[in-house]
């Protein structure tokens, strides 16, 4: 069976490129990658009456791929796009933008549908894992990821928020935060109280004027 972690982890990062708000990933390294891990894998180019794509008149451009390791399989489907990421259809047309200015499409070419094809199979081994965060949007995988240190709370922010609060008020801050003393806050909730007082406080100041 395909171990999801391992691939999700993988960063992918040196071999994808960011072309108009879309980031690719390149198939070449993205197979051999899996073939690394999976040599039994297998992928097939989806066909319809022989041709490797499926087309619309109305919406366009279609293709199907599948991938199959161990008996599990997954598939994918992409529409074939311009440069701008407009779908293409067997002849030309425009469309206007929400600016109201008019663009045109060029019909699809066989080149067109095989790089869409190939675009296809980087989507499919995605769903086993591999580059998956990037088409979430995500900078890295949750693996490689920077953790930010913890900064505890300062000793400046603990001794405002006891000069604030009466005994009572202290020990519900406590309780909400599950915490035994103002020292074991974290940096960000103590300044998130402390401006929280000094809210209320202005307000009072604000009242008895």
């Amino acid at each position: 069976m395909v171990d999801f972690k391992e691939l999700y982890a993988v960063n992918v990062n040196d071999n994808v490129e960011k072309k108009n708000g879309l980031t690719y990933l390149s198939w070449a390294w993205a197979w051999a990658e899996f073939m690394k891990r999976y040599p039994q894998a297998e992928y097939e180019i989806v066909k319809f009456d022989g041709l490797p794509y499926a087309y619309d008149p109305n919406t366009g451009y279609m293709v199907y791929t599948k991938v199959t390791v161990d008996g599990q399989t997954r598939e994918m489907w992409l529409p074939v796009m311009d440069g701008a990421n407009k779908a293409m259809k067997a002849e030309p047309y425009k469309y206007a933008d929400r600016y109201g200015k008019e663009h045109a499409v060029a019909s699809a070419t066989m080149f067109d549908i095989n790089k869409t094809i190939m675009r296809c199979l980087v989507k499919n081994l995605a769903m086993f894992g591999l580059g998956l965060y990037i088409y979430a949007g995500e900078d890295l995988p949750e693996e490689v990821k920077e953790q930010k240190p913890i900064v505890m709370a300062s000793k400046q922010s603990c001794d405002y928020i006891r000069e604030h609060t009466t005994a009572e008020q202290l020990e519900k801050i406590m309780m909400q935060k599950n915490v035994h003393k103002l020292e074991e806050l974290t940096d960000e909730q103590a300044m998130d109280i402390c401006i929280k007082l000094n809210k209320r406080i202005m307000k009072g100041a604000e009242k008895n004027e």
